[in-house]
């Protein structure tokens, strides 16, 4: 028979087993990644994903769950958000976990980065130091609705779609710094591709809002209209 401590630790890992489950799923991975963003419905959420919308779904009710997420009707949509900043962190952490035990997460990485011409990777405490003198243009090239959730203090924000038009708003003297989602996420890349073979001097910072914040740095969110 099971003693009284036996009862309590096994009651208490299989609820911490309970998150481990819920993120065993790479598609729910990145779905916690996407949601670090700003929150989304799930009809936005499986395009991003490339999921179907009934399979989005399945998986953001597992992370419902274990309130890793949490949903709110908004007429005809479901809107999900991270449950909290916790969560974002948890994510961040996870990946740097992942980056320090795992050779294959860097070799991965570098192999798609290297084809694409390898756009020079800037760390987020040079950023910094470079921001505060006043050096370089911070450009967001995240959709408009993740921006408008939260962005890098000065970013503006062109998205990597719109940007081969909006050219003439970026000052050709200027070293332009771009950021998207983080250092899995592609806009980055193609943004510095585009801006250097249009005569740019521009890099590609590894970081995204949710590093910023899982450092306590600063992140704007602009006032309502």
């Amino acid at each position: 028979m099971a003693t009284p401590p036996r009862r309590f630790k096994d009651a208490i890992y299989e609820q911490l087993a309970r998150i481990g489950k819920a993120v065993a799923a790479p598609k729910r991975l990145e779905l916690l990644d996407l949601l670090c963003q700003g929150p989304r419905t799930v009809e936005a959420l499986a395009q991003q994903a490339a999921l179907s919308v009934a399979n989005a779904s399945q998986h953001l009710q597992v992370l419902r769950a274990t309130r890793l997420v949490e949903a709110t009707r908004k007429g005809l949509h479901v809107e999900y958000r991270l449950a909290d900043d916790e969560v974002a962190r948890f994510v961040v952490t996870l990946r740097g976990l992942a980056e320090a035990r795992l050779a294959e997460v860097d070799q991965v990485t570098r192999a798609y980065v290297a084809a694409r011409g390898e756009p020079e990777g800037v760390a987020g405490d040079e950023l910094l130091r470079r921001v505060k003198r006043g050096d370089v243009t911070i450009l967001d090239v995240r959709p408009a609705e993740e921006y408008r959730a939260g962005h890098l203090p000065g970013a503006r924000s062109i998205p990597v779609d719109e940007l081969a038009a909006r050219l003439h708003e970026l000052p050709k003297r200027r070293e332009i710094v771009a950021y998207c989602r983080g250092p899995y996420c592609v806009m980055a890349v193609e943004a510095v591709e585009l801006l250097r073979a249009k005569g740019y001097r521009a890099h590609r910072l590894e970081q995204g809002v949710a590093d910023w914040r899982a450092r306590g740095w600063r992140v704007e969110v602009p006032r309502p209209s």
